[in-house]
């Protein structure tokens, strides 16, 4: 028989889509190391590499933009607009290409996050798509209005034809989807101990007064900085190499590192809403600072999320800028609910996938 081979077609659109299929591809290799994977991104290879440590195909394919941003909160519509009008003109000649490379490379299964092409790909090449997600973008384009109808009428008529959804937590309804499966937490597991990061690191206080900054792929244009002045007894993590030197911050560059391996270590996650961020912070139980975010329709549904399940803050993108941040000395709230997200989300989609290979 020949080697099974997974097809893995994900959203070009910051780092989170990247990083929680790369933790299900990771997690297929290492359970079934015979099935070869292929990443079909323009996701850095690096970032995937962060995650699956073993041997990967990379093929960088444009399915989809999700939003063209120049940071993680400024969105441009128009660009966005124009860019997925032109791939929706070009699809007979993507999905003829793909459908070529799929059976060249005997692909079996595709599995999406969540480029509305890959169902059209997959039944050209006449094997299943699956796709795993807490949204679609046909959410996210319908809050945009009337100029966005026709895309997300198409957007729909894709996702209609996906064979089977994990539907992951902090989720949408995402009526489009057919034959849903709601499963627990995806992301990754950290790979250092708390000594090993304090010794390579020089970490020096506690848990409560170490804060991670995280806010994606895109980071932000101008994080402010100046107001770590305040808090020179705390240690403050970040992995944004244009981050100024200071005292009490410690930047990381070294790309095995991943935001994933110092949550444990730290008492708060300050971040934008992201499903990856929080989805990691929340299997991890480390508390979650977020700003809000507008006209993104996700991002409801994943501060609901965290307001339910998680140790919080939500905080207004003012307090953020132009405050002192006071709001790190003010203690956290508790989550609304008693109940917990079940987090083998990752694991569960994984050996689903290993199922359908090994048939």
């Amino acid at each position: 028989m020949s080697q099974p081979v997974l097809y893995l077609a994900i959203t070009s659109h910051g780092f989170g889509h990247a990083v929680r299929t790369a933790s299900v591809a990771a997690a297929v290799q290492k359970l079934c190391p015979e099935i070869r994977l292929i990443f079909a991104t323009v996701a850095p290879k690096w970032l995937l590499q962060s995650y699956v440590e073993g041997d990967f195909d990379y093929h960088p394919r444009v399915f989809d933009v999700g939003v063209i941003q120049s940071d993680s909160l400024t969105m441009d519509k128009s660009a966005t607009l124009a860019k997925m009008q032109a791939i929706k003109q070009q699809q007979t000649e993507i999905i003829k290409e793909e459908v070529d490379f799929i059976r060249q490379n005997e692909v079996s299964l595709i599995l999406a996050d969540i480029p509305p092409l890959a169902t059209a790909i997959a039944q050209a090449a006449d094997i299943p798509c699956w796709m795993m997600s807490n949204f679609g973008w046909d959410l996210i384009y319908r809050n945009w209005g009337e100029p966005f109808q026709e895309i997300v009428t198409w957007i729909e008529s894709c996702y209609q034809k996906c064979d089977r959804t994990f539907r992951l937590p902090l989720h949408e309804p995402m009526s489009a989807f057919p034959n849903i499966i709601d499963v627990g937490l995806t992301g990754g597991t950290p790979r250092y101990t708390s000594e090993q990061l304090q010794a390579q690191f020089n970490l020096k206080t506690s848990v409560e007064k170490t804060i991670l900054l995280t806010f994606g792929g895109l980071g932000l244009q101008a994080i402010p900085y100046q107001n770590l002045s305040q808090f020179s007894d705390w240690q403050f993590i970040t992995f944004d190499r244009q981050a100024p030197d200071l005292p009490n911050l410690i930047k990381i560059t070294d790309n095995h590192y991943r935001p994933v391996d110092f949550m444990p270590i730290c008492g708060r996650v300050i971040s934008k809403p992201g499903y990856s961020t929080f989805a990691e912070a929340l299997r991890l139980e480390t508390p979650i600072v977020s700003l809000t975010r507008q006209d993104f329709a996700e991002a409801s549904f994943l501060l609901e999320g965290i307001t339910n399940y998680s140790q919080h803050q939500i905080i207004t993108p003012e307090q953020f800028w132009q405050g002192n941040w006071e709001f790190l000395r003010q203690p956290l709230l508790s989550p609304r609910l008693s109940s917990t997200l079940a987090k083998d989300g990752t694991e569960t989609i994984a050996k689903e996938v290993i199922k359908s290979l090994s048939n």
